[in-house]
């Protein structure tokens, strides 16, 4: 199983390939959003570009998967996912990998992972 990137996605997905967090802000009303969509959900506008994001934020949620759903995952089982509320723009979430046990709160940072000549994911650490 591997990310297909989008319309909307590719750019976000060329950043992480350079190690580069950003989400995308619209132009016109400043709000930051994750994923990226077309149209801003406050103002509607279509105008939008990509803002660094600093990589750090807080665990919100996570999930401890102990069940094999994908034949690529049957060495991989338990692993955690969690969900983290980034520092810089708190009206975005992003998901990833975890080694460790999380706690509600915890502070942690965005680590890069090459898992191929042309993938890499965003996981997370503590911080």
């Amino acid at each position: 199983m591997r990310p297909v990137p989008d319309r909307d996605s590719a750019a976000w997905w060329e950043a992480v390939r350079r190690h580069e967090l950003t989400v995308q802000v619209c132009d016109d009303c400043g709000t930051p959003r994750f994923p990226a969509r077309a149209v801003c959900h406050r103002c509607r506008s279509f105008a939008w570009s990509w803002r660094p994001a600093a990589g750090t934020g807080r665990v919100v949620s996570w999930v401890v998967t102990h069940q094999v759903f994908a034949p690529a995952f049957a060495g991989a089982v338990p692993y955690t996912v969690v969900l983290v509320r980034l520092d810089d723009a708190e009206d975005c979430l992003m998901h990833g990998g975890f080694t460790g046990t999380p706690s509600a709160d915890l502070p942690v940072r965005a680590r890069f992972d090459d898992v191929g000549d042309d993938l890499t994911l965003v996981n997370w650490v503590p911080a």
